[in-house]
């Protein structure tokens, strides 16, 4: 177990850089414009390479040793936030962001090309690391090693991460892009130091990226319910980036609160994170797995409509733990579904497949986002617009409930039994 204890500790540092991200990308953007379409095109280009590079991502993770795959990607995130820190310092100090265009497009469109960059790593690092894991701990104990990483994953995005950016922001624009270039090297280094290489490499007679492709699809093809949760995980994302975005502009503009306050409200959502992450594989084994989905989905309805009518930011907070727990304990059933199930010499392609359906659905809520709040700001104003995208999230949350409800009751039975 200490392959995955140094495993835990390197998932712990990058997921701490990832909170402090959190923060520092949107509240970066803002400064450069209130255009909410143009603040839209930063997380559109964090998350765009789920849609452009899921699919390579499988075919290389099954083909290479995933552990050094994890360590390359950990450097050229490393690479790109290092790039957008030295961008930032050259620009500093930036003055006042106008309501349309930006205060320097070259400035903007390094933080673009950055963004990109780590988008790009996270496509291929994740999908290795997430594939490499039941390598590390045997079948039965996926659902406590998942719970684990959930855990170490709250604590650093939700509740040191945020608050840790946001300080480092009130210091200086660049400092939370640095300090995230240092963490991202150091988590490379833990990983590189696990023991061991792929399970079952692909010789290079043998590769053939369409063949390779197809086998993962015939796969997932085959099950409907890994069908099902991907396509559910990537509507449930794309309303729970809806809801983020709006969130920042929310927090400004309606609460008024400065970069560390808002910083505290997320971390606030890490409290149920954590909770999740310490008791979540135990509350699955008591409401039964069936149980526990349908109502982790059916909780973005209230949570994303409460943030909408939050009258200041502990409401705000309360929604968002309520959120992250249900969604993290929907996570350990999930994944932990899809690792025991897939194949360990396919389950980087469809690993890919899946995320690429679950996580591509990311850019297109931040989008459309943005074009709700641009489309509604005229003739409704401007905070009722920012509001208008959570109740979108909530009402379209409460559809796709309703739609998954039976073919959950029906699928998630059968999987369990092949266990």
């Amino acid at each position: 177990m200490r392959s995955y204890r140094m495993f835990l500790a390197a998932s712990g540092l990058a997921n701490l850089a990832d909170g402090v991200a959190t923060v520092a990308w949107l509240w970066v953007a803002t400064l450069l414009t209130r255009d909410a379409a143009l603040i839209a095109l930063v997380p559109v280009a964090l998350r765009l390479p789920w849609a452009l590079f899921a699919l390579p991502a499988g075919i290389v993770a099954d083909r290479m040793d995933r552990r050094r795959l994890i360590v390359a990607m950990d450097g050229l995130r490393a690479a790109g936030f290092g790039a957008a820190a030295i961008a930032l310092w050259l620009a500093a100090p930036l003055p006042p962001a106008p309501d349309s265009g930006v205060t320097s497009l070259p400035l903007f469109g390094a933080l673009c090309l950055s963004a990109l960059i780590v988008g790009v790593a996270e496509v291929f690092r994740d999908n290795a690391a997430q594939s490499y894991l039941p390598a590390l701990v045997p079948s039965e104990g996926l659902e406590r090693a998942n719970a684990r990483l959930w855990l170490v994953e709250s604590v650093g995005n939700a509740l040191v991460g945020p608050a840790l950016g946001a300080a480092a922001l009130g210091l200086m624009l660049a400092l939370p892009f640095a300090g995230n270039a240092l963490a991202y090297a150091l988590a490379g280094l833990i990983i590189a130091g696990i023991a061991g290489g792929p399970a079952s490499p692909r010789a290079a007679a043998e590769r053939n990226w369409r063949r390779e492709l197809a086998e993962g699809w015939v796969f997932l093809r085959g099950s409907p319910l890994l069908r099902m949760l991907a396509v559910a995980t990537g509507f449930w994302n794309m309303f729970d980036s809806m809801v983020m975005f709006a969130l920042v502009l929310l927090a400004q503009e309606k609460l008024g609160l400065p970069a560390g306050q808002y910083g505290l409200v997320l971390a606030a959502a890490a409290v149920g994170g954590i909770v999740s992450g310490l008791i979540g594989d135990r509350v699955v084994r008591a409401m039964g797995a069936v149980r526990l989905m349908r109502v982790a989905l059916f909780s973005g309805a209230p949570c994303f409509a409460a943030m909408a009518v939050a009258p200041g930011p502990v409401t705000v907070g309360l929604a968002l733990g309520m959120a992250w727990f249900w969604g993290l304990t929907w996570n350990i059933v999930s994944v932990s579904t899809r690792q025991r199930l897939v194949p360990d010499a396919i389950r980087g392609r469809v690993n890919s497949l899946y995320r690429l359906m679950a996580w591509g659905m990311m850019p297109v809520g931040s989008a459309l986002a943005g074009l709700v709040i641009g489309l509604a700001e005229a003739p409704l104003g401007r905070i009722a617009a920012l509001e208008a995208s959570l109740w979108l999230a909530a009402a379209g949350t409460l559809i796709l409930t309703l739609l998954v409800w039976r073919p959950l009751g029906t699928y998630l039975p059968q999987a369990l039994l092949q266990k």
